[in-house]
């Protein structure tokens, strides 16, 4: 790691109190050019840790960059992840207090609901499915308290800004109808999404590393060598298969899963 725990504490208390006040910080790899991947975990990591000690819970994990295009765009080979809060997980139809948030966008995505521990090394798809309580439709929420663009010298944010940054997540929606992991064929799944009545965007599952179980299993063995591992009743979000949905006060989002349902929020 090239950041000094100094260095990690002092970006997370940045990132905490940027939440806070809706005001975004400067990108931490402008400030830190050396940061690495295991920097920007460990930032994510101390800011997570404050939340917990002010009486947050940790209610499961987000899996991003699941797509070859976003991978390729950032120079990674792998996702990200991030964790989810008990304060992220919002009702279905729901309303979204557009005031806590900075500049909100919104993604479909497959929620997997864990029956069993699953910890890696060596987790498979098909221990996913074996772990695995419910599958169901769900809209992320992402937010970012970095810029995404730095004003002085127009970078846009690098990987290591994202991951520390809790991997923009900021809330969860789960609906429709939930699902067997062994009752459909999970890559098939698909969303018509709409914004305002009118439709933005299409996908389907196998966008998610060809199967979202897939991003599940990369999760538990990334987390294994922490020790940790998915817990049972945790939910995983495993990864976007849509690009993001910009929306601002006002904005109904519904994604439309066909014989799976529906999920959908207002930004109010």
């Amino acid at each position: 790691m090239a950041l000094s725990n100094d260095d990690i504490q002092a970006c997370a208390r940045r990132l905490h109190q940027a939440e806070k006040t809706r005001t975004q910080i400067r990108q931490l790899s402008q400030d830190f050019p050396e940061i690495s991947i295991a920097d920007a975990y460990a930032i994510q990591k101390a800011w997570v840790d404050a939340k917990i000690a002010e009486g947050r819970i940790v209610r499961g994990h987000k899996i991003g960059l699941t797509s070859k295009a976003m991978q390729s765009a950032l120079n990674i080979d792998e996702p990200d992840s991030g964790v989810l809060l008990d304060d992220m997980f919002f009702a279905d139809g729901g309303i979204i207090p557009t005031e806590r948030f900075i500049a909100t966008r919104v993604e479909a995505e497959l929620a997997f609901v864990m029956s069993k521990r699953l910890a890696g090394p060596d987790c498979t798809l098909f221990d996913v499915l074996n772990a695995t309580d419910f599958v169901v439709p769900a809209l992320e929420i992402l937010d970012t308290r970095i810029e995404r663009v730095d004003p002085r010298t127009k970078a846009t944010r690098k990987i290591f800004d994202t991951i520390a940054d809790n991997a923009a997540n900021a809330g969860i929606v789960l609906g429709g109808r939930p699902i067997r992991p062994l009752d459909a064929d999970l890559r098939w799944i698909g969303a018509l999404c709409f914004k305002n009545g009118q439709l933005e965007e299409t996908g389907l599952a196998a966008g998610v590393l060809n199967h979202p179980a897939t991003a599940v299993a990369w999760l538990a063995n990334k987390i294994a060598p922490l020790g940790l591992a998915l817990e049972p009743g945790q939910v995983v979000l495993a990864g976007s298969f849509i690009r993001p949905i910009e929306t601002r006060k006002g904005d109904t989002i519904q994604a439309d899963y066909g014989a799976y349902g529906s999920v959908s929020c207002y930004f109010a």
